[in-house]
């Protein structure tokens, strides 16, 4: 919003610059604008004098005094400008020109905060991925949160988004999940010899089990079954058994409010033939060669550090060579820009597969799928660790979490962090009612202002309707000020956490936008007996409320109006 205005100024400046040839470099760099560590040093910064200063042949400051003469005050929109450091051009915004955002905010509504749309940029986001062998654990719920927020972060910054499910329905996981259950259809408890040495222990194999006896019928999001009912019958068995938990996934997702537009199995990929496919063609492209009895890709070809191999001499493919097909297929279906969201453990696999489509010689980039990784997640509960559900037995599920703190407090604090850094979830700071909860923090922000509102009309104030009841140059103090500059910089931190793929950018802003608000209320009177400093105050908090509410929207998080 106001960083492409000032960035448009320094374009202007420099066109006006060179037109009067006092800038004589054949090329300008793109401009960028950013914000200063140290808000003394201005609302904005600029670095396009250092950028220019060798094909000048000038020093820096020079360079930028050159263009801080073309700059103007750009019809109001600046108080001054300076040159700090090195070259840098330091961009201090005028008050009259924060509050003139204030009406173009009102008039965005609830777009406020996104960009215009670009059906054309098609995105596809694969994430949580998980093989339908038991209750989603909390990686799986951190990696839902943090896909599902990049979604909606790409599609706020005008991207085409297709949410994409990728999961194994055969394997031996599968095979132990299908034998697990006809045990308990047999009678069969995990102390007993017969019990399959992989098997599955938590309660839910005994429900799937009553389920399929029952013979009962499952609707998952992807999948119809009914139960045969015959436990000798492990085809069925494990038919059902998959369905079922792919069911408990969907319900799950769900109650953390997320959802997939596609849903694609591994088995389908060999059904088929795409895996032979992508195998004949890498053969027929000269980048395997045979080993004692093994099929190897030379992946060291495309910067890997070893060979892998392919087809073991068993005759079964290794594990990346279906996440080749399945990706060739995905560029087949059209989408130029793949992002996938997964556990840190898949770090080895992101070579090897990018190596197998390379080698297929198909146009794809080299960076091609992008990829998001996230660390583990330590819950905490009494200052000591969690380790186990009463339901999974080995693990805790994302649904003990939001049983027990709420769908909001566990999205928001699943994406507080940086992706690739280890997240503590404190169970009893995720359901405090302090400032030291942040999701309460927020929340309580907005429904404090909704507060607010309702204590003015109960006493005869009249709610500002739009900008032009309104005095907004009264809006002058510090608090004021600094509120509006926040206000005015949700765009851009939404482009930049789509752009980066750091959720926790948002929720830093949130905080941020948060205790600029409690700043500002505790320390100025929103109902005065000045009735357009009344107006103009909340006007203010009406345009704060409407940004909350977006960003947490954006977030899929709820804005509540009382606490």
């Amino acid at each position: 919003m106001m960083r492409h205005r000032i960035a448009s100024l320094v374009e202007t400046a420099l066109r006006a610059a060179s037109a009067a040839q006092e800038i004589t470099s054949p090329s300008i760099p793109a401009v960028t604008i950013g914000v200063p560590a140290n808000p003394d040093h201005g609302d904005y910064s600029c670095n396009i004098a250092m950028q220019m200063a060798k094909a000048e042949r000038r020093a820096p400051r020079q360079v930028a005094e050159t263009i801080s003469r073309h700059l103007g005050d750009g019809k109001g929109l600046l108080s001054k400008t300076d040159i700090a450091g090195p070259g840098f051009i330091n961009f201090f915004v005028s008050p009259a020109a924060w509050q003139r955002l204030l009406p173009e905010i009102e008039s965005q509504g609830a777009t406020y905060g996104r960009t215009a749309t670009g059906e054309e940029r098609k995105v596809q986001v694969e994430f949580v991925s998980a093989n339908p062998t038991g209750p989603l654990h909390i990686g799986h719920g951190r990696g839902a949160a943090i896909g599902d927020t990049i979604c909606r972060l790409l599609d706020a910054a005008g991207w085409n988004v297709t949410r994409e499910f990728y999961y194994n329905d055969a394997g031996q996981q599968i095979t132990n999940l299908a034998l697990s259950v006809q045990a308990r259809c047999l009678g069969i408890d995990t102390n007993d010899p017969r019990w399959p040495a992989d098997g599955y222990q938590g309660e839910y194999i005994r429900d799937v089990a009553a389920a399929y006896l029952a013979r009962e019928t499952v609707d998952a999001d992807d999948r119809h079954v009914t139960a045969l009912g015959d436990p000798q019958n492990l085809d069925a068995i494990r038919e059902f058994a998959v369905a079922s938990l792919r069911r408990e996934q969907d319900l799950d997702l769900k109650a953390f409010g997320v959802h997939f537009d596609v849903f694609t199995l591994e088995s389908s990929l060999y059904d088929d033939g795409r895996v032979d496919n992508v195998v004949r063609q890498l053969v027929e492209k000269g980048h395997t060669y045979e080993q004692e009895g093994a099929l190897w890709l030379r992946t060291t070809e495309f910067g890997d550090d070893k060979d892998r191999v392919m087809r073991k001499s068993d005759g079964g493919y290794t594990y990346f060579v279906p996440d080749v097909a399945y990706h060739l297929a995905k560029w087949e279906r059209g989408f130029t820009r793949v992002i996938n969201e997964q556990g840190s453990d898949h770090h080895s696999t992101i070579t090897r597969v990018r190596a197998g489509l390379q080698a297929l010689d198909r146009g794809i980039p080299q960076g091609w799928p992008e990829y998001v990784l996230h660390q583990m997640v330590t819950v905490m509960r009494g200052g000591e660790e969690v380790k186990i559900s009463k339901r999974a037995g080995s693990y805790v599920t994302l649904r003990d979490l939001i049983d027990e703190v709420g769908r909001d407090a566990t999205r928001f604090f699943f994406i507080m962090r940086k992706p690739d850094s280890q997240l503590v979830f404190d169970i009893d700071l995720a359901k405090e009612q302090s400032p030291d909860n942040p999701v309460y923090y927020v929340q309580y922000a907005h429904a404090r202002i909704c507060s607010i509102f309702e204590n003015a009309v109960e006493k005869g104030y009249a709610l500002p309707t739009d900008a032009g009841s309104v005095r907004l140059e009264l809006l002058e103090s510090t608090e004021e000020l600094q509120l509006i500059k926040l206000l005015a910089a949700l765009p851009n931190t939404v482009d930049d956490s789509a752009r980066f793929f750091e959720p926790h950018r948002l929720t830093n802003y949130l905080t941020d936008l948060a205790a600029s608000f409690h700043s500002f209320y505790n320390r100025n009177r929103v109902l005065t007996e000045n009735s357009d400093l009344t107006g103009a105050r909340l006007y203010l908090l009406k345009r704060t409320a409407q940004t909350l509410n977006n960003a947490l929207s954006i977030l899929g998080i709820s804005a509540p109006e009382r606490m």
